[in-house]
């Protein structure tokens, strides 16, 4: 396991050329913030994490501590993206577990503290959904900053009766002298 990179893994470099490409800046690795998020967008108050499908149990339905009295086989629900191997599954299933309980405590460490948390899995990250998630990342990053940052309606008095007496534009003088109203010089 010593083999396996934690930084630049080829989900990541993806995700990092496409938000470039559409115009998103980023900082790495963040080693002040809980989990140290793969990508930090501070514009956005915004942490992206990009997980492997496997190491974090993408879709993998997990035994409870308490089910020890049932087989291991009939209590993992493997997915299409991750399965957990037959071999030493006793080891794999607790550590994957482990992951999936520190990631939760992270992000909601990270919500805590005011910032939002994307998670990219891997498989989301294949060449047919690939456009689409980068998409959809750039989509909800603006959707995120709108919310924090948008422009809020001011209320403006009603003004019907000042409404009546406005020319238009397109009112020529005639109508102007009609409405009784005198053109400014």
């Amino acid at each position: 396991m010593a083999a396996i990179r934690s930084k630049n893994t080829k989900p990541e470099m993806i995700v990092r050329r496409g938000l470039w490409k559409r115009g998103f800046r980023y900082r790495l690795n963040h080693k002040r913030l809980p989990g140290h998020p793969d990508l930090v967008l501070r514009k956005y108050r915004t942490c992206i994490f990009i997980n492997g499908c496997f190491w974090h149990g993408h879709n993998v339905a997990l035994p409870l501590m308490g089910d020890a009295g049932r087989k291991m086989e009939d209590v993992i629900v493997n997915s299409e993206c991750c399965k957990i191997p037959k071999t030493n599954r006793d080891f794999w299933v607790t550590k994957i577990r482990r992951n999936k309980e520190r990631d939760r405590e992270e992000q909601r460490r990270l919500a805590e503290m005011g910032w939002h948390c994307i998670t990219v899995w891997e498989c989301e990250l294949k060449p047919q959904k690939r456009e689409e998630t980068l998409d959809s990342i750039a989509f909800t990053l603006n959707y995120i900053w709108l919310q924090d940052h948008g422009a809020k309606k001011i209320p403006y008095p009603h003004l019907e009766e000042e409404e009546r007496q406005m020319p238009l534009v397109a009112e020529g003088e005639q109508e102007k002298r009609d409405n009784n109203i005198s053109p400014k010089k």
